[in-house]
């Protein structure tokens, strides 16, 4: 019987960016890494302000999210949205990424 050995390797590589954050992160309570560290590497990282939110929360226990988002929104309705729409798909283990995307419709009156 003849033994045959095949090796394939596959890279997928793409360029590191700074920050390698995009909007924020979602900690879980019992993620690697607390929000006091994750803040340390991105003003290392970075010249871009992150805004540091704190979840009284069984799964997550923290956002950072750059401040520029919260021009945009109220930290409560993010909050709000985190809870509800990120909460049911991570782990308390676990740091998610956030990249928002969002629209503002403004009118004014004039006259």
């Amino acid at each position: 019987m003849e033994k045959r050995r095949q090796s394939l390797l596959r890279a997928h590589i793409k360029e590191f960016v700074l920050p390698p954050i995009s909007d924020g992160l979602v900690l879980g309570r019992a993620s690697p890494i607390g929000h006091v560290a994750v803040g340390r590497a991105l003003s290392l990282l970075s010249t871009t302000a992150f805004e540091h939110i704190e979840i009284d929360d069984d799964v997550i226990s923290d956002i950072l999210v750059r401040k520029a988002i919260l021009r945009k929104i109220p930290p409560s309705q993010l909050k709000a949205f985190v809870l509800e729409e990120v909460k049911p798909a991570m782990g308390a283990e676990e740091i998610i990424h956030l990249s928002l995307e969002i629209e503002l419709f403004l009118e004014q009156k004039l006259g």
